[in-house]
């Protein structure tokens, strides 16, 4: 079942909105529905790692962003600890 809802908009907001729904070539209605579809899905994933599954995809999503190997952590602390007695001075 379909409800109508009636958004009330400024003038210039009225404008943008139709003229980025244009350019996706959607309807006016159709593009603030996938506005507000997008806006429940980001806040989802903020509260999502309350499942193993959940926070399994976490982590997979960030290995395929992040690029390269995490640094050695010993060789990190070594580097910290040189560089805090004056041994890094540049």
């Amino acid at each position: 079942m379909s409800v109508r809802v009636q958004v009330i908009l400024d003038e210039a907001e009225a404008v943008k909105f139709k003229s980025q729904a244009a350019k996706e070539s959607k309807s006016l209605s159709a593009w603030l529905r996938d506005a507000g579809k997008r806006t429940l899905m980001k806040n989802e994933r903020r509260q999502g790692l309350s499942d193993p599954g959940s926070l399994k995809a976490f982590f997979e999503q960030c290995s395929e962003r992040e690029k390269g190997t995490e640094p050695d952590w010993e060789e990190q602390k070594n580097l910290v600890l040189e560089s805090y007695r004056g041994g890094n001075e540049a």
